[in-house]
């Protein structure tokens, strides 16, 4: 499929509002693809919506002022007119990371990958990183946050070993 968001990607809405794709998912009873989006504003909320209707055509009828084809389109992250202005975009190196810790292939590697990333961590990556370990970290202070992020990774590395002996 030529218009299929993959993680890390920035999305605009026709409404004008930023997104970053976090994943495609797949819904458990369905098998229907779902991709799964975070706003690049207000208190960053994650949402998940239907692929087809992700990459669906505005309805020019429902919304005539709509200026763009598709519901979402991809930001030219290079283009030099984007208005990025107020969009706290971590920078490439930590976007690497990041897409490290979501492709790692255990536990052990997303903790050092964690680790790596203790200067560079804030609250916006923080609730990425937890929506791919299936966890909740209480909002708060971003250094308590981190803490809690890297305790739930050791308890689930403790209890994957236990359950493999």
């Amino acid at each position: 499929m030529e218009r299929q968001p993959r993680s890390g990607e920035i999305y605009r809405h026709f409404k004008h509002k930023l997104y970053q794709v976090v994943t495609v998912a797949t819904h458990t009873e369905t098998g229907e693809a779902l991709v799964v989006y975070q706003a690049l504003y207000g208190n960053f909320g994650i949402y998940a919506r239907p692929l087809s209707m992700f990459i669906s055509e505005v309805d020019v009828t429902k919304y005539p002022q709509a200026d763009q084809r598709y519901r979402f389109e991809k930001v030219d992250m290079e283009c030099q007119n984007e208005d990025l202005s107020g969009v706290d975009l971590p920078e490439k190196n930590v976007t690497d990371k990041m897409m490290s810790f979501f492709d790692a292939k255990d536990l052990e590697e997303k903790y050092h990958i964690l680790l790596s990333m203790r200067d560079e961590v804030n609250d916006h990556m923080i609730n990425n990183m937890a929506v791919v370990m299936d966890v909740v970290i209480p909002e708060g202070n971003v250094d308590d946050r981190y803490e809690a992020l890297k305790n739930c990774i050791k308890t689930k590395q403790r209890y994957e070993r236990e359950r493999q002996r």
